[in-house]
């Protein structure tokens, strides 16, 4: 969701606003007609998001759901559906249907952009041609699993992780932080690199690892400020980089390599060296990878 107000805001021009389906249904969000409401759900059963859908459709609001579920009650109370045609997701840990949701709102976004006329048509081709690189890129990282595991051997003995990126990659921290806690059990937090001189920069130390997102892009040189607090502080640190970024391996103790891309697609990349290493983390410490602790894969309850 909040990679999807980026892209509509970045591409469409359109003011969005991302808030959890828990909350949306208890704040009364001031909204009128010209709002639309967008839910985004694997299973099209969760109870929260199915209560934000209500609250929406209380508020005479247009609902447009994102769901990997054509037969479930979201996709029949929703008023449009977009597939995310990601197939049968088994494990509880969603990887394959995130990428799927990432994809399908900048696409969307794009779309609109187009409707609007706000991005010429040469940049609209420029851009979905390299979308379609993307399938590539991501086999590619997907079959560097070795260092992955290198990394997972390191990080199998600690109890806390920190997870840093900025604007496209903020969230991608924040799923990082999600899959290594959900399935390895060990505590991790995401947050804006930005904000880290704010207060979680005092839980650096030798013991808490510290992941950070710096694709080539904008925010490369904030984020390498983020590397040199943590660096100054004897954080050990796990970069998510661009290949050959040699000044960012300098300040690293590990690092995991994705190919070049725009730093609006990046969290395509950015998210799967991240669910690799959740994933050998877990194997690691010999933790059910597939039915983790206390989880469910659609929560039906509120």
């Amino acid at each position: 969701g909040m990679l999807g107000k980026l892209y509509l805001e970045q591409y469409s021009r359109v003011y969005t606003d991302a808030d959890y389906s828990s909350e949306f249904r208890y704040r009364n969000p001031v909204a009128n007609g010209d709002a639309l409401v967008i839910g985004i759900s694997q299973s099209g059963e969760t109870g929260d998001t199915l209560a934000g859908l209500h609250e929406a459709k209380a508020k005479f609001l247009p609902v447009l759901s994102f769901l990997n579920n054509l037969h479930s009650t979201m996709a029949r109370e929703s008023d449009a559906i977009i597939d995310l045609m990601a197939g049968p997701e088994i494990g509880v840990a969603s990887t394959k249907a995130y990428t799927a949701e990432v994809m399908s709102l900048f696409l969307f976004s794009l779309y609109m952009s187009a409707i609007k006329w706000i991005l010429p048509r040469e940049e609209r081709q420029r851009i979905l041609e390299e979308v379609k690189s993307i399938p590539e890129k991501m086999e590619k990282v997907l079959k560097n699993t070795e260092k992955v595991q290198e990394v997972a051997e390191f990080l199998k003995t600690h109890n806390d992780t920190i997870f840093l990126g900025r604007t496209f990659n903020y969230p991608s921290a924040l799923e990082g932080a999600l899959k290594l806690k959900e399935i390895s059990y060990i505590h991790a937090s995401g947050y804006a690199g930005g904000e880290f001189k704010h207060g979680p920069i005092a839980l650096v130390s030798e013991d808490v690892p510290v992941v950070v997102i710096v694709p080539k892009g904008e925010i490369h040189r904030k984020m390498i400020s983020n590397l040199e607090e943590v660096k100054a502080r004897k954080g050990k640190i796990i970069s998510i980089i661009t290949e050959g970024d040699e000044e960012v391996k300098s300040l690293s103790d590990y690092w995991l390599e994705i190919p070049e891309t725009s730093e609006a697609l990046s969290p395509l990349l950015t998210a799967i060296p991240m669910q690799l290493l959740a994933y050998y983390t877990a194997l690691y410490r010999g933790c059910d990878v597939d039915q983790p602790r206390n989880l469910a894969k659609s929560v039906t309850v509120e």
